[in-house]
């Protein structure tokens, strides 16, 4: 199976459309996250990928909440929005958790506390796909001080569960960061993302 991954568009028309063209390659498209800026032009955003009829999957960032994304999505055939839930797609099941996590210091954030992602993560499968919008503790997640700003209950559930490939965004400095956990891949995709075969 060819996954097509990005993260962080936020309404950049350029890295959306390329985006499109791009889906008719894959197997599955991925978005992990950050569609809008700061809860505005979301719908303009879907506007452009809407003409992807690739199964898509979608996890809300934390500059949208889970709600407004599946609002933006209503009426798209390909698009499943995914939040604390799983859906399979050719028989892998892709597991996903979107916001900001842990808490952000931005009071307009759709955040995730630690014990709340803790809980939502339980239901994480194994040697599914997990796709998510923070990365985990330790794997690209540095701002540029070196700051490692992940969240450790992702990196527990990663180590747990051992999904076949662990997605995110969020951390614009570690874009096109790659790391591992166990056997667990994990990448931080950034806007122009990348191609992954399971």
């Amino acid at each position: 199976m060819k996954l097509l991954a990005v993260s962080d568009l936020h309404c950049h028309e350029r890295s959306s459309r390329a985006l499109v063209e791009r889906s008719v390659d894959a197997d599955v498209v991925i978005v992990a996250g950050d569609l809008a800026k700061v809860h505005k032009g979301l719908e303009k955003t879907i506007g452009w990928l809407r003409q992807i009829e690739t199964p898509t999957i979608l996890v809300p960032g934390n500059n949208e909440t889970d709600e407004a994304l599946r609002e933006a999505c209503a009426g798209w055939a390909a698009a499943t929005v995914l939040h604390s839930e799983s859906v399979e797609i050719g028989g892998v099941e892709f597991f996903g958790l979107g916001a900001g996590i842990p808490t952000t210091p931005w009071d307009w954030s759709f955040d995730l506390t630690e014990e709340e992602a803790e809980r939502e993560l339980a239901a994480l499968p194994e040697t599914g796909v997990l796709v998510l919008h923070s990365p985990p503790l330790g794997h690209c997640d540095r701002r540029l001080g070196g700051e490692s700003v992940g969240s450790s209950a992702i990196a527990a559930a990663i180590e747990r569960a051992q999904p076949r490939l662990a997605v995110c965004g969020h951390i614009h400095e570690s874009w096109g960061e790659r790391s591992k956990i166990g056997e667990t891949p994990v990448a931080n995709l950034g806007p122009e993302g990348d191609w992954f075969e399971i």
